[in-house]
């Protein structure tokens, strides 16, 4: 049977509206939920503020009730000794009793209204907590989406020149899609999730902590409340942040890579990440740059993930006619010969260094550390 040419031209213009629709999609999302991070944290001060007043009406009731109740004893003596008291100490104990008790039920009605509006903020805080992490995870997989139609799916048009190439290509989108998605869900479940998880619980730690330790300490646990969500929005950002720096379209591989990792250095904290470039600084083939960016970025996150390395040492050396690069950590690494759920990542590494028809080796000593070398030759 004879296969038709493929129309990259066509492919083009179907990417670029597709493109566009995802990109306006995304926006849309993100400001959706920025709005809500807002509702959010508007919200949760209004319930501690609340909270505060429901506690503070609650001991103005106690007082009150006894207040009420001592008024009432008196008048049980006034009545039994009726005698005894003059008309005008009568009459002043009992609007006093009646006072008190007008007092005490207003304290009542109004501490109703309260919780009341206090569960109603809570009961909205949940569904807004849910708004959020849904639009997280919808941007983050558009953001997988807005990854391939920008880089992997537009090389396209040049490899795919009959049937069997368009099939063996779109097989790999797919397995490397599917590691993305796999790598994106353990973020968000490990990071962003698990902070978002806890807001609710530490609104109600904050309640107990006002009313076992006093308002100093509740405004402590207020505090870390709020930097709790703002971590997990920091946290939300990084992540659309490693899907594809902005930097690496506008000044290339090398000046994005030393930002990317000065940046991982610095969430780390305890690891040291030092970057050396011993090569050329020149800009590189779009295809070439982005999966060069994917390749060190994957190793140097299963070093800090994984192999809970200390020390982080990335060399790229671009010549004429090659790109070498070496990721070596001191972590305390794996058998390479060992298949388990943590190899699905470096299969996705030797499939994109195959499609750059480059090499990979990746030598790991148990104790001792990991070393990833790669080579991509480069066309003169």
């Amino acid at each position: 049977m004879k296969i038709k040419k493929f129309d990259t031209k066509a492919l083009d213009e179907i990417l670029g509206k597709m493109i566009e629709t995802v990109g306006e999609s995304k926006s849309e999302i993100f400001r959706i939920s920025e709005q809500c991070r807002q509702d959010f944290e508007t919200l949760s001060d209004e319930l501690q503020s609340i909270k505060q007043i429901v506690y503070k009406v609650i001991d103005d009731g106690d007082l009150l009730e006894g207040q009420v109740r001592l008024a009432r004893n008196f008048l049980s003596e006034v009545s039994r000794n009726f005698t005894q008291f003059t008309e005008t100490e009568v009459r002043e104990a009992y609007e006093k009793a009646h006072q008190l008790q007008m007092d005490l039920t207003l304290n009542r009605q109004t501490e109703k209204q309260l919780r009341e509006r206090r569960d109603d903020l809570e009961r909205r805080l949940i569904g807004i907590n849910e708004t959020i992490e849904r639009a997280e995870h919808l941007v983050s997989q558009i953001s997988v989406v807005m990854n391939y139609l920008t880089s992997d799916l537009k090389q396209m048009g040049e490899v795919i020149e009959d049937a069997k190439a368009k099939q063996d290509f779109g097989l790999k989108i797919i397995e490397a899609q599917e590691d993305e998605r796999k790598r994106l869900s353990r973020e968000i479940h490990d990071g962003p999730a698990q902070m978002l998880a806890n807001v609710i619980m530490r609104s109600d730690l904050i309640e107990r902590v006002y009313r076992e330790r006093g308002g100093e300490e509740a405004l402590i646990e207020v505090r870390s409340f709020k930097k709790m969500v703002r971590s997990a929005l920091y946290e939300v950002r990084r992540i659309i942040y490693d899907l594809r720096p902005m930097a690496l379209d506008d000044l290339g591989l090398v000046p994005t890579l030393r930002k990317y990792l000065q940046t991982i250095e610095e969430y780390h904290h305890i690891s040291r990440i030092e970057f050396v470039n011993i090569g050329l600084e020149k800009r590189l083939p779009p295809k070439h740059e982005v999966a060069l960016f994917r390749l060190i970025q994957e190793s140097v996150q299963n070093a800090l993930k994984h192999a809970d390395a200390k020390d982080i040492v990335v060399k790229v050396e671009i010549a004429k006619s090659a790109i070498n690069v070496s990721i070596k950590d001191n972590g305390v690494g794996f058998d390479v010969c060992r298949k388990d759920p943590a190899s699905f990542g470096i299969i996705g590494m030797k499939e994109r260094v195959e499609l750059l028809n480059g090499q990979i080796s990746i030598d790991s000593i148990i104790g001792k550390g990991t070393t990833v070398l790669i080579r991509v030759p480069l066309e003169e």
